[in-house]
């Protein structure tokens, strides 16, 4: 059973958006892969204007089962990490329009998730992704290769596709219905983050940076 799922490197300046296609045995087929971007010139409006309708596009050009966007937790760079949110918010708009489900991963995830490593560098993820998609060479830019880990790291961490890892409802053949996740099902660091940002346990933020250090080891 096949899933398609679209994952976004949200950022203001670029955008990676990979889509892939992952079957129940965990292999991973690339579909498209692009990087939207805007110029620093132009007013935000314009910006996230130009974004917006490029993630549009794909959307409905390829009309995905899940949508997975990177959660970015914390950056030194202020007008980096805003264009971040605004993107990131674009996105989730976009995708709950068309009904479709999306989760965020941290950075760490998909690094343990695509190469078993939660503090692996962006040269080790690309190779990864080269080598599970069959590529010939790592995408390029960096946007382009973390927006198709993202979507990896959706389906395998999800179990969206089937196989062993929890999950999921199934695929009606030769159709693009959406399979609904079991409720509740998420990972240790999902649920770290998710009573963080509730603030349900003491110092929230400080909870959250230990769930990311520890998914760093």
């Amino acid at each position: 059973m096949t899933v398609r799922v679209l994952g976004i490197d949200p950022g203001l300046t670029r955008c990676g958006v990979g889509i892939v296609d992952v079957a129940a045995n965990r292999s991973a087929t690339l579909v498209d892969v692009q990087v939207l971007r805007s110029s620093p010139d132009l007013p935000l409006e314009r910006r996230l204007l130009l974004i917006s309708e490029g993630l549009e596009e794909l959307l409905d050009r390829h009309q995905p089962h899940f949508v997975a966007i990177e959660r970015v937790f914390a950056q030194q760079n202020v007008s980096t990490v805003m264009g971040t949110a605004q993107i990131s918010g674009v996105a989730l708009m976009l995708a709950a329009k068309r009904g479709l489900t999306v989760t965020q991963h941290t950075p760490s995830e998909v690094k343990a998730a695509i190469t078993g490593y939660g503090a692996a560098d962006k040269k080790q993820v690309g190779t990864m992704v080269a080598r599970v998609l069959g590529l010939a060479e790592i995408p390029k830019p960096a946007d382009a290769a973390d927006a198709l880990a993202l979507a990896i790291c959706h389906a395998w961490r999800t179990g969206a596709a089937g196989g062993v890892l929890p999950t999921s409802g199934t695929v009606a053949a030769g159709t693009r219905s959406t399979p609904t996740l079991t409720p509740g099902a998420l990972t240790p660091a999902q649920k770290a983050w998710r009573d963080a940002e509730r603030g349900n346990a003491p110092g929230s933020t400080a909870a959250a940076s230990a769930a990311h250090r520890r998914l760093a080891r």
